[in-house]
C-alpha cells in the first residue's frame, strides 16, 4: 500500500469548500493528473454517486470508476476509485478554522491488485518522490482553485495572431479550437447558490446547455422560453438532472416587443435582484418577414428585444451586488460592417437570412460596448460571447449546407456554452466589461479588415435604439 497525505488551508467557508468537493467530477479542474472526469448519474451528488475519471500515466492513461461512499456534510467525504491495477481510497476531512477559513486534510491510500500488483507496487516503492509530487501538485491545484484569485483574462499571443491571420482565427471556432483553448482554463469555484440568473432561449442548443451547467452549480434560474409544453418539460428535466429546485420558467415570444415588455414587468414585480442576464434567444430566418408590430423579425428578436429587456431590467441588475449581462453574438458578424439602413429596412427581394442575422449581432456587439461605457461606474459588467461553431438544432435547420460540411468539426452545445457559464460564474470574469469572448479569451470584434463602423453609423444605431427605448409603444 502507498499512502499520500496533504493538508491545505484555504480562505473559503467550509460550506463552499464542501459543496465544491462534493461533485468529484470537478477534480479535472484542479488536479493536473486528471485528463477527464464526469458524473455517471443525474440528480444531486450523494452517497452512492459514481464518477468516471481518466488519469494520466507516464505512458498513456488509466480509467478509474469512483464511488462516493460516505458523506458527512461540511466534515467528511470518502471515495473509492477502482481500476484494473489498483484501488485508491480518498478520504477528505474538512475543518472550520474561521468564518472564511477552512483546512482540508486529503489522504489517498493506494492498494495494488491483479496480476500487475507486484510490478505496480514495486514501481511505486521505487519512485516515492514521484508519488508524493503527484499528491502535492493535486492539492496545490485545489488550493489555487479555492483561493479563486485568478487575473483578469487577456488575449493570448496565439489567439491574437490567429485573429490577424483570419483563417487560423476562424479555425479556432471549431471543436479543435475549443479543445486547444481548454488547456488554459482555470478552475471555476465561485459559489452560485444565491445567484439569480435569467436566461433567454433556454429550450435547446447552447442556451439549454448553459442552463444545465448553471443548474448543476446551484444557481437560481429563471428560464425564458416561448413554448409552454416544451418549457415545462425542460424545467422538469433540469430539476431531475441537477437536484436544483430553484428553477422557474417565464413564457414570452421575444420577437414581439410587447411580450418582452410584459416579461420585464413580471420580473420587476417579483422585485428579485438579477445577478446575471443572458440574452441568448435567437433564430436565423430564411425569408424576410415583419412581426405583427411591423419590425423585421430578425431585427426584433436579435437586437430590439435584448436591448429592451436589458434596459427595462436595469433596476433589478442594479439591486445585485455584482451584476453581469452576457450577450450571445455570432461569428457571422465578422463579415459585416454595420449598415443601419439595411438593418432596419431589409430588401425582401434580396434578403439574406445570414446577413440579417450577422448585422443584428454586429449591432448587439456595439450595444454591449456602449452599455459597458455607460455603466462603468455601476456594479454591472456587460460582455458578449461567441460560442464558436456548435452542433445545435438551430444551426442544422438554418444552415444545412454548412452543417453538412462542418459536422465533424462542430462543437458540442456544452462546449459552445462554456463561455456563457464562465462569464456568469467566474470571479475573474467580473473584472472586465465591454469585451467579446471566445473560449474565455477576449477577442477582437473586428476580425475582417474594413468591417469597423464609422462613428456616424454607430451614433445612428444608438440613436435608433434609444428612440425605441423612450417610444410610447414600448414605454415602461
Amino acid at each position: 500500500m502507498t499512502t499520500l497525505n496533504e493538508i491545505i488551508d484555504v480562505p473559503r467557508s467550509i460550506d463552499e469548500c464542501f459543496n465544491y468537493l462534493l461533485d468529484f467530477s470537478r477534480c479535472q479542474e484542479w488536479d493536473p493528473g486528471v485528463l477527464s472526469a464526469r458524473r455517471l448519474q443525474s440528480g444531486p451528488c450523494k452517497e452512492g454517486s459514481r464518477f468516471a475519471v481518466e488519469c494520466a500515466l507516464p505512458v498513456g492513461s488509466i480509467k478509474l470508476d469512483y464511488s462516493l461512499d460516505r458523506v458527512i456534510p461540511n466534515e467528511l467525504l470518502v471515495l473509492t476509485g477502482r481500476s484494473a491495477f489498483f484501488e485508491v481510497l480518498d478520504t477528505i476531512r474538512l475543518k472550520k478554522l474561521g468564518k472564511n477559513q477552512t483546512r482540508i486534510d486529503y489522504t489517498a491510500a493506494f492498494t495494488y491488485n491483479g496480476a500487475a500488483s507486484a510490478v505496480t507496487s514495486r514501481m511505486a516503492a521505487a519512485f516515492p518522490s514521484a508519488m508524493d509530487e503527484m499528491g502535492r501538485k493535486a492539492l496545490q491545484g485545489l488550493k489555487e482553485a479555492l483561493e479563486d484569485n485568478f487575473p483578469a483574462p487577456k488575449q493570448s499571443f496565439r489567439s491574437s495572431l490567429g485573429d490577424k491571420l483570419v483563417l487560423p482565427g476562424m479555425a479556432q471556432f471549431s471543436k479543435l479550437g475549443y479543445k486547444t483553448s481548454r488547456q488554459q482554463f482555470t478552475p471555476l469555484t465561485a459559489d452560485l447558490r444565491e445567484r439569480h440568473m435569467v436566461i433567454t432561449g433556454a429550450s435547446s442548443g447552447i442556451g439549454l446547455a448553459a442552463a444545465e451547467e448553471l443548474a448543476r452549480r446551484g444557481a437560481k434560474l429563471t428560464l425564458v422560453m416561448r413554448n409552454e409544453a416544451k418549457a415545462n418539460k425542460v424545467v422538469k428535466q433540469l430539476i431531475s438532472d441537477s437536484g436544483n429546485q430553484h428553477i422557474r420558467v417565464e413564457l414570452a415570444d421575444l420577437s414581439l416587443l410587447a411580450e418582452t415588455e410584459a416579461l420585464a414587468k413580471r420580473l420587476k414585480r417579483r422585485k428579485e435582484p438579477i445577478d446575471v442576464l443572458v440574452n441568448n434567444a435567437g433564430a436565423l430566418f430564411d425569408k424576410q418577414r415583419n412581426t405583427a408590430e411591423g419590425y423585421d423579425e430578425s431585427l426584433a428578436l436579435l437586437l430590439l428585444s435584448p436591448f429592451t429587456l436589458t434596459t427595462r431590467l436595469l433596476p433589478l441588475l442594479k439591486k445585485s451586488a455584482s451584476a453581469r449581462v452576457i450577450n450571445v453574438v455570432s461569428g457571422g458578424m465578422y463579415t459585416q460592417k454595420l449598415d443601419v439602413a439595411k438593418l432596419y429596412d431589409p430588401n425582401p427581394s434580396g434578403f439574406s437570412g445570414s446577413v440579417a442575422y450577422a448585422q443584428a449581432k454586429r449591432a448587439l456587439m456595439i450595444a454591449t460596448q456602449e452599455w459597458a461605457h455607460e455603466w462603468q461606474d455601476t456594479n454591472i459588467k456587460v460582455n458578449a460571447m461567441h460560442p464558436g461553431w456548435a452542433d445545435t438544432p438551430g444551426v442544422e435547420s438554418a444552415l444545412p449546407e454548412f452543417y453538412s460540411l462542418m459536422k465533424k468539426g462542430l462543437r458540442t452545445p456544452e462546449q459552445g456554452a462554456d463561455t456563457i457559464v464562465w462569464l456568469a460564474a467566474a470571479t475573474e470574469a467580473g473584472l472586465v466589461s465591454g469585451e467579446l469572448f471566445l473560449d474565455r479569451i477576449p477577442r477582437d470584434p473586428y476580425l475582417v479588415p474594413g468591417t469597423r463602423e464609422t462613428e456616424d453609423e454607430r451614433d445612428r444605431l444608438l440613436a435608433a435604439l434609444q428612440g425605441l427605448h423612450v417610444s410610447g409603444a414600448v414605454a415602461a
